[in-house]
């Protein structure tokens, strides 16, 4: 059955394009679930809409190769404009919010991603495209947990913070550094709402076990800080 679909839909038949078409819905269905289900911008529609335009885009080339020989069409072409084109789209879902957190990294990547398999289902190598489609599940639901056990064990920690006052950097400062821990990196900026402290980008390195657990907690209760998020 596997076989007879894959040989199917690698041929220049009516059931062939169907099946191409088909089977790239069912690509930006399923990762377009995993995307819904975690209440992100660009959900099913979006990403089946990507990847079945990419897979017609491969359909129409190979017809253009095919139909007008003699014009030695160039049946990548296309392709490439989709793959660069679907950065653009991916940046929407990008966002940083006004605390500095960078959202919609893992959804752009799955809107470019889709694009790729569709143009392979399109092309008619449903059966890469297939492969694709398993490892991208494999990313996204197990090296999310692989992902989240690198992070407790990491050393290098980075926050936003935000000041009552001007003078509390300096405090805060005075404070850290009674801790065992190196300071990397500290960018301070004028907040952008008036009557409100500056905010700032600091990157610390921890190798205190002990501390590490309760970095985030240790700096919330600072009476210099009125606010602190991990980025």
């Amino acid at each position: 059955m596997w076989r007879w679909f894959v040989d199917t839909a690698a041929s220049w038949t009516t059931a062939g394009f169907m099946l191409r078409l088909v089977f790239s819905m069912v690509v930006g269905t399923l990762v377009g679930i995993d995307r819904a289900m975690k209440r992100r911008g660009a959900g099913v529609k979006t990403h089946v809409l990507v990847c079945l335009g990419s897979a017609l885009v491969m359909l129409t080339s190979e017809y253009l190769v095919r139909t007008f020989p003699e014009a030695k069409a160039d049946l990548t072409r296309m392709g490439a404009q989709v793959i660069s084109g679907v950065g653009f789209l991916g940046v929407g879902t990008i966002m940083i919010t006004g605390r500095n957190q960078v959202r919609g990294l893992t959804t752009a990547a799955c809107l470019w991603v889709c694009a790729c398999v569709g143009l392979a289902a399109g092309a008619g190598f449903v059966e890469g495209a297939a492969y694709a489609l398993i490892l991208i599940f494999i990313t996204l639901k197990i090296f999310t947990k692989v992902d989240m056990m690198v992070h407790e064990r990491a050393n290098v920690f980075s926050f936003y913070l935000e000041f009552n006052a001007n003078k509390s950097v300096a405090g805060f400062m005075d404070e850290i550094r009674t801790w065992n821990v190196r300071i990397s990196g500290f960018d301070v900026m004028k907040s952008k709402l008036k009557g409100e402290g500056p905010t700032a980008i600091m990157t610390l390195e921890v190798k205190d076990k002990q501390l590490k657990k309760t970095l985030l907690h240790d700096i919330q209760m600072m009476e210099h800080v009125r606010f602190v998020e991990e980025l």
